[in-house]
């Protein structure tokens, strides 16, 4: 078979639309659903899917009294019939954010053993549900995330220091609801799919510590707010650990190497041979992209260690370290995309993409991005310098010049990065 450019574009992009699919809530949620409750059933819920997790239970349940509250992106919101729902801002959380978790809270006081609680979380659920702590603002909250974010910390050591500021995350949400049965239903979005890190664990033990969590700020060179510091110095106040919730049941309902799985059968059928290289690789971006675009060559030149045509499967979440600079408009897929570009320098036969499933790549209404073999000459047939744009994380902007961002909108669904090297 003959592969080009059209032909390879069209196969890297149903392998992303596949993977997204696999994780769809609506096709998911039922089949890992408790038996139904003797008392009333609260939902309460916080992410990207909180939404649409809630319409397919409700659809699911029709004949079971539910009310609840979740909260979710805005725009990432869906018609439901009785769980109300919250809009908020992520990655750093605003003031919704702060009224969506203390809804949570008051949803989950006052119950009874008969009762039961169904949480629904998925990735995004850190920064859309944010109770400040006592002792510390939203203000306090906002500050500490966006220097989190920027400093190149990885997905569960953010989230070791939200659970520390917070009066919901770290099972705090399963302890409010106590004595009922709370049933966590989950999207992972984090390597390993832990469950103490999904959206900061808000109804699972959380084995981290004060001490962590300053050992992460520390690690980092970080200068959080007053009322951060003074929050962290303390040795009370811990966050629920394991063997304290003995009524919070977690199941995942959709994960990283599900996905994969799926692609892997799609690819096939494309004729293609596959080698998942994991599904929970973290890193720099960049430096990511120049290990991938190092064995590609060898698939292409040796036939090692697959022989071509190939493709290479990948999850996980890399990060991005933003120095002392002005800095672009970019996420860790395009910045992957364009270092996995410069790695490959027109190679031929070889072509990658990376989105994140949730379609949000970092701030704007993009996904990922492919690289061609021509992409380079491209670039800088329009003037563009794609390793000096590289340089000041400006990825978005470089492929929409070049007309190869991948946009979808919302997906209502997350399970991290999604990524796929096709070598002919």
């Amino acid at each position: 078979m003959r592969w080009d450019d059209a032909r390879a574009r069209e196969v890297l992009r149903t392998l992303f639309d596949t993977a997204v699919a696999a994780a769809d809530p609506r096709k998911v949620l039922a089949a890992h659903l408790p038996p139904k409750p003797k008392g009333r059933c609260i939902v309460v819920g916080m992410g990207k899917s909180a939404a649409v997790m809630a319409a397919a239970l409700e659809t699911a349940w029709p004949d079971v009294p539910l009310s609840g509250t979740v909260v979710t992106r805005y725009g990432y919101g869906v018609p439901t019939r009785d769980i109300e729902v919250i809009e908020a801002s992520h990655p750093v959380p605003d003031a919704n954010s702060e009224k969506g978790a203390r809804r949570l809270l008051e949803r989950v006081r006052g119950l009874w053993r008969d009762d039961l609680v169904i949480a629904l979380v998925s990735g995004g659920g850190s920064a859309l549900c944010a109770a400040p702590a006592p002792g510390v603002t939203l203000a306090d909250k906002q500050a500490t995330n966006r220097a989190l974010l920027a400093c190149g910390a990885n997905i569960t050591e953010i989230n070791t220091v939200r659970k520390h500021l917070s009066a919901i995350k770290g099972g705090r949400l399963a302890a409010a609801a106590a004595p009922a049965r709370i049933v966590t239903l989950a999207i992972s979005d984090v390597p390993g799919d832990d469950p103490a890190v999904i959206a900061s664990g808000p109804t699972v033990p959380d084995p981290t510590t004060f001490a962590d969590a300053r050992a992460v700020v520390d690690r980092y060179g970080l200068t959080p707010p007053p009322g951060v510091v003074a929050r962290l110095k303390r040795d009370t106040d811990e966050t629920p650990k394991p063997g304290s919730l003995p009524d919070a049941e977690f199941r995942l309902i959709a994960a990283p190497m599900m996905t994969l799985e799926k692609a892997v059968e799609a690819a096939h059928g494309f004729g293609l041979a596959t080698l998942v290289l994991g599904d929970a690789l973290e890193g720099e971006a960049r430096e990511m992209a120049t290990v991938m675009a190092g064995i590609a060559r060898s698939v292409r030149t040796h036939g090692q260690p697959i022989a071509p045509p190939a493709v290479l499967l990948s999850g996980g979440e890399p990060t991005v370290t933003i120095g002392q600079g002005p800095a672009g408009r970019g996420g860790r897929n395009t910045e992957f995309v364009l270092a996995l570009a410069l790695a490959l320098a027109g190679t031929r036969g070889i072509w990658g993409l990376s989105g994140d499933t949730d379609g949000l790549d970092f701030m704007d209404d993009v996904a990922g991005a492919i690289a061609t073999p021509d992409t380079l000459a491209r670039a800088r047939a329009k003037g563009l310098d794609p390793r000096a744009m590289l340089g000041r994380h400006d990825c978005h902007s470089f492929f929409d010049a070049v007309g190869d961002l991948i946009r979808t909108g919302p997906t209502l669904t997350n399970v991290n990065d999604f990524r796929a090297i096709l070598i002919a």
